[in-house]
């Protein structure tokens, strides 16, 4: 945006914002401002203080010391509520909705607002509302029966409909389709032409390049710059959020591969509520291979991870390793059976890692019960800590720091290369890049590589369409539990991706069955 900006044209500013827990400086003087009719990308690595930041402007948090003024007046936010009635909305990652409710009771619940309305009146004045901002909303739709889309839709107009002209999103499309993207961007725009403030805080630079007009980037704790976004590109950004260049191509090598490593049969799998989480699932893996998962979430990524791994059980069907049946099969089991299988869960504290453990005691998880003896020798596993230190550039203390006090990066750092250490033939891997930074991912796709190069089947987990696509040989859609596509990656595209997703078929290209 160019020109000269004057007081009344600045929605939010805050200046010399400074945020503590503890010894931790979560924010530091930080100076930032936002337009009216603007669409602001907050863009930082894990823990560079975005949401922090955004949770003082919506009352979650106050700053230690600092200054925030709205249209110009320096207010005081203590909470929720004196954030709502300046006029700005939060809408979270994790949505606030009550699922029992209808949408139309959503938006008004809490409020006091047109509560002595007949509910056909205020359904009528929320129909007119979202279409003022082009929102599709049903205020008679209980929100137990709608998509993730429609939640996050129903979370935005019910902060509109309390007055807010400040908006702020924290990873708004984490669990959309690019169809849902697309649709929420256009709301976005029109929002923006009706003067609202928007900040988005997103990891995903296309998406920063493609919605806002201005780029805040923090970097631990700390406002680095704020860059008009016609005047940079994916590159430049992350070299400003990390501190120095970074190669953003993502490899995909050509190997030998090895057929019949892993055989999965008209599997079904049923969620603890009775229900089919997976249904009728067939899908081969190679060894040699990457075989990436998309879905939106709770398509049944987790039960087919957990039910592969032994950890769920199975209703029907069959899970062929190397030709034989594992079902019914526990992980103890499987390991006594000679298979070589690591699992690296979405949960890396609560099952992957024992957080109150040092890294050289976590590394003894996958070897204890192979002792000869009454007493564990713990020289081999100090010695892997430290090998796993120096190769992966794990930052921590020390081995004996309990894995909690780590970064999420470098809890996955260990967890991973635990489990590659094992030497594995088939490597199932869950979101290993979710709340990493940059750095981190990237190496961690490279050890996916390596062991691909190596000749290891690799089952992996995403959420990011664009990884998917540049680094898995094949790609696999579930849809309610339900395979919907299973396609070639060299031959297929984000956008068709995203229709499987939401449960159409692919076009013939490159489709397998």
């Amino acid at each position: 945006m160019s020109g000269v900006t004057t007081a009344h044209e600045i929605a939010i500013e805050l200046k010399g914002i400074t945020k503590t827990f503890g010894a931790v400086v979560a924010n530091d003087n930080i100076d930032l401002d936002v337009k009216k009719g603007e669409i602001l990308a907050l863009l930082g690595e894990n823990g560079s203080g975005k949401t922090t930041l955004m949770n003082m402007l919506s009352g979650i948090y106050h700053p230690d010391s600092g200054s925030i003024y709205i249209g110009g007046r320096a207010v005081t936010i203590n909470s929720p509520k004196d954030a709502a009635r300046l006029g700005i909305g939060m809408i979270h990652q994790h949505f606030k909705l009550v699922e029992a409710m209808t949408a139309g009771d959503n938006v008004v619940i809490g409020t006091g607002l047109d509560r002595r309305l007949r509910k056909k009146t205020r359904c009528a004045k929320i129909r007119d509302f979202s279409a003022r901002f082009g929102l599709s909303v049903d205020p008679d739709k209980y929100v137990c029966d709608m998509s993730v889309s429609e939640k996050q839709t129903v979370e935005i107009l019910k902060v509109l409909y309390r007055g807010a002209r400040i908006l702020i999103l924290d990873e708004p499309t984490a669990v959309l389709t690019p169809q849902e993207t697309e649709r929420l961007f256009t709301i976005l725009r029109k929002m923006k032409a009706d003067g609202c403030a928007v900040i988005i805080i997103t990891h995903k630079l296309g998406e920063v390049l493609e919605i806002s007009d201005r780029v805040t980037i923090l970097r631990k704790g700390r406002s680095i710059q704020t860059v008009s976004t016609a005047e940079v590109d994916a590159a430049k950004l992350t070299e400003l959020m990390v501190g120095h260049a970074v190669d953003l191509s993502l490899e995909r090598p050509e190997t030998e591969k090895v057929p019949g490593m892993l055989k999965v049969r008209d599997l079904t799998v049923e969620n603890s509520e009775g229900y089919n989480a997976l249904a009728d699932v067939s899908f081969d893996l190679a060894g040699g291979e990457i075989l990436g998962v998309a879905g939106v979430a709770n398509s049944g990524q987790k039960e087919l991870c957990e039910a592969i791994a032994g950890l769920m059980k199975v209703k029907s069907g069959s899970i062929l390793y190397r030709n034989e049946d594992i079902v019914g099969k526990s992980p103890a089991d499987i390991i006594k059976a000679g298979i070589s299988m690591s699992f690296i869960p979405e949960d890396r504290l609560g099952m992957g890692l024992v957080a109150s453990m040092g890294m050289a005691d976590n590394m003894l998880l996958k070897s204890y019960k192979d002792a000869k003896g009454p007493f564990l020798d713990k020289k081999p596993s100090r010695e892997l800590a430290k090998v796993l230190i120096d190769k992966l550039d794990i930052s921590t203390p020390g081995i004996n720091t309990p894995v909690r006090m780590l970064s999420g990066g470098n809890v996955q750092k260990v967890l991973l290369g635990r489990e590659i250490e094992s030497n594995p033939s088939l490597l199932i891997t869950a979101y290993p890049v979710r709340g990493l930074d940059i750095n981190s991912s990237y190496t961690i796709y490279n050890l996916l590589n390596e062991q691909k190069k190596k000749g290891v089947a690799v089952l992996f987990i995403g959420e990011d369409l664009d990884v998917l696509l540049e680094l898995c040989d094949r790609i696999m859609v579930l849809c309610h539990g339900r395979v919907t596509g299973i396609v070639d990656a060299h031959d297929v595209t984000k956008n068709d991706i995203g229709l499987m997703m939401a449960g159409e078929k692919p076009a013939q290209r490159g489709e397998e069955s």
